[in-house]
């Protein structure tokens, strides 16, 4: 008796489950030559500089290396280019909601020019931050350095080794994209004024934080602008938690209103004081910083100083790209406008009954 027969495997996976039975887990530019009927030397061409073969050719090979599952290996391209075609993003929190358009604006850019992001977190520390973009620099193109708590001869360090951009803070002989901090405060100090505050506090960020230095510079200018009295209290974490802890300071202090380094920090600051029975925004105003996603979650929403923080990612991705492809500038600071977003956390003050 005869074996029935088998029927025949299908015809677009048949080289590919040959690759497979090969023994290849990853298939190579010969493997697509052979597949495709060319060189491995017009693959190369073909999947390195498209436009260098002709459209027929980009197509049998762009459909050999789709049939035979091949991916681009970045380290692999970098033995004869010297390019990975990745950059390095280290932001200084990655729970923290302030990063996440700036990482989809980094990512955005990155997509757009063919480069592949890789994330890293510093945890808010300096050491830990060194030692992810010392290991970083090892592989990838360049490096962009959000909030960073390194100091600034360490970045420059980092950057006479591969190109560096930092975001929200200023380093001399770095690229730099800065949110302009003085419009949007500005915009929160005369608001308060014109509700009736004398008395406003600075909640601050973290100590190594430049840009909490530079907001308290300008909550200091603008209230000096308005005649009205300014004072700054420390925070032990720009979190919800650490608005929670500050709650007490902020109410033996004695102002009528908070601004404050980030808005996790406001959000924190009103959920305490409204647990202790104090009516937001009528016994105090409340103005956070950045306006992150869930920003107007809160009850009342938060009145907020906007950060283009996506703009910030994708400016800084661009300016880092552009240094590596030899069109951008070796130092500079980009800057970025803020805005007053009013919400219901800030309003008039009305009298104490």
């Amino acid at each position: 008796m005869t074996e029935p027969k088998k029927p025949d495997a299908p015809a677009a996976t048949g080289r590919a489950n040959k690759h497979a039975r090969d023994g290849k887990s990853n298939p190579t530019i010969y493997d697509i030559a052979k597949v495709a009927g060319v060189n491995p030397s017009t693959v190369s061409r073909a999947l390195s500089k498209p436009g260098r073969v002709s459209a027929k050719t980009q197509k049998l090979i762009e459909d050999a290396a789709a049939e035979l599952n091949y991916q681009v290996n970045p380290f692999a391209r970098a033995l004869p280019t010297g390019r990975t075609n990745t950059f390095g993003l280290i932001v200084a929190d990655i729970t923290n909601p302030t990063f996440f358009d700036i990482i989809r604006g980094a990512e955005t850019t990155a997509t757009l020019r063919d480069y592949t992001l890789v994330l890293a977190e510093s945890a808010e520390s300096a050491v830990t931050e060194l030692t992810a973009a010392r290991r970083l620099m090892a592989t990838v193109d360049g490096l962009i350095l959000a909030s960073p708590r390194t100091d600034d001869d360490n970045i420059r360090a980092l950057a006479r080794d591969k190109p560096v951009v930092v975001i929200n803070r200023e380093v001399e002989g770095v690229p730099c994209v800065v949110p302009d901090v003085n419009k949007g405060i500005s915009e929160a100090v005369r608001s308060l004024a014109a509700n009736g505050h004398t008395k406003v506090a600075f909640v601050a960020g973290p100590s190594q934080s430049w840009m909490s230095a530079r907001r308290w510079e300008g909550v200091r200018a603008a209230c000096e602008w308005s005649r009205l009295e300014a004072v700054r209290l420390d925070s032990t974490k720009p979190t919800v938690d650490g608005g929670r802890q500050v709650a007490r300071d902020v109410r033996a202090s004695g102002v009528t209103a908070v601004l404050t380094y980030n808005d996790l920090l406001a959000i924190g600051l009103m959920q305490e004081l409204q647990a202790a029975g104090i009516v937001v925004p009528d016994q105090i105003s409340i103005v956070g910083f950045d306006d992150i996603f869930g920003a107007d979650f809160t009850t009342p929403p938060l009145t907020t100083v906007r950060s283009p923080l996506g703009e910030c990612g994708a400016g800084a991705a661009t300016l880092l790209l552009d240094l590596l492809h030899g069109m951008g500038e070796p130092a500079g600071t980009l800057r970025v406008e803020t805005e007053l977003v009013l919400r219901g956390s800030s309003g008039r003050l009305l009298p104490a009954r």
